[in-house]
């Protein structure tokens, strides 16, 4: 994982455990004071967005926890590997595409950040500037032809 990326997680377990717990621990006190909590669905809906909460925070705790930093120096561009930005021209369509291959956690299409363990960047690591991959997607085969690998 990218130091970026485990700054977000950091910064995203912070908001969960200084602003989401205890608003959803106000709501449980809340609704405790409406009286009966057998009939109490405003208390029943906040117990489980506690449990939810708490899944989420032990879920990012083990991230983080178990996340090893990838040393940006070492990284190449001879041929394409995690970190690489790679522009590919689809065969077919003739249109030009650019992704930067991520960790399954930093992985975000809306930023053309794919995660290394897609079909795509599957098909793609290991291979050089003008080679050409096809590879086996579930809307069929793609042939992409390397154009360009960055940093």
């Amino acid at each position: 994982m990218t130091e970026e990326g485990l700054r977000k997680l950091k910064e995203e377990l912070k908001e969960l455990e200084s602003v989401q717990r205890p608003e959803i621990s106000r709501q449980i006190a809340e609704a405790r004071d409406k009286g009966d909590l057998s009939e109490n669905a405003e208390y029943d809906a906040a117990k489980e967005a506690q449990g939810m909460l708490e899944g989420k925070i032990a879920q990012l705790k083990s991230l983080i926890a178990s996340a090893r930093l990838i040393d940006e120096s070492t990284i190449g561009t001879d041929k394409v590997q995690i970190m690489n930005r790679v522009t590919l021209k689809n065969l077919k369509t003739k249109k030009l595409m650019t992704y930067t291959l991520v960790s399954e956690n930093e992985a975000d299409l809306k930023n053309a950040k794919i995660a290394v363990n897609t079909p795509i960047a599957q098909g793609l690591m290991g291979k050089k500037v003008g080679d050409v991959a096809e590879i086996t997607v579930p809307s069929g085969k793609l042939t992409l032809e390397i154009i360009e690998i960055s940093i």
